[in-house]
């Protein structure tokens, strides 16, 4: 089983390079990962470490490959009390629903007994060209916190 699993939603492909960035960050930091991009939750460990990176889409929502993973998890309601987690969401402060996908997640995982690790890092893509810049500061920090 890998020490941390990346869990990335992404309509365009931000958040997909984010979560790759942030999973050759963690390698080089010791860690071993597990990249799964919009998967369903019988491919998720139930236990462990979850690092979630997730753009929004439209009206603060959710991208159409990490909606399935969601509605699982509601309709399921499995025992999310052993997974700790990170939260990275991608999105445009022009909005008012700035980063809701993962204000959703987050708040979803939460509820199911996960726990989240840190500070949630919403990064405002019309402030940083380079997304992945701040989500390597965020993760140095991250790091220290597991």
């Amino acid at each position: 089983m890998a020490d941390i699993t990346l869990i990335s939603g992404s309509t365009l492909g931000s958040a997909e390079y984010v979560a790759e960035h942030l999973a050759e960050q963690l390698e080089a930091a010791g860690f071993s990962t597990k990249m799964l991009h919009g998967p369903e939750l019988d491919e998720l460990p139930l236990n462990g470490r979850w690092l979630v990176v997730s753009s929004t889409h439209g009206a603060g929502d959710l991208p159409d490959n990490l909606q399935p993973l969601l509605e699982q998890i509601v309709e399921q309601q499995p025992d999310l009390s052993q997974i700790t987690f990170g939260a990275v969401g991608l999105g445009s402060s022009e909005y008012d629903t700035f980063c809701g996908a993962i204000k959703q997640i987050d708040d979803l995982l939460v509820t199911r007994g996960a726990k989240r690790i840190g500070d949630r890092l919403e990064i405002d893509v019309t402030l940083h060209e380079i997304p992945e810049d701040p989500a390597e500061e965020w993760v140095k920090n991250w790091i220290n916190l597991l």
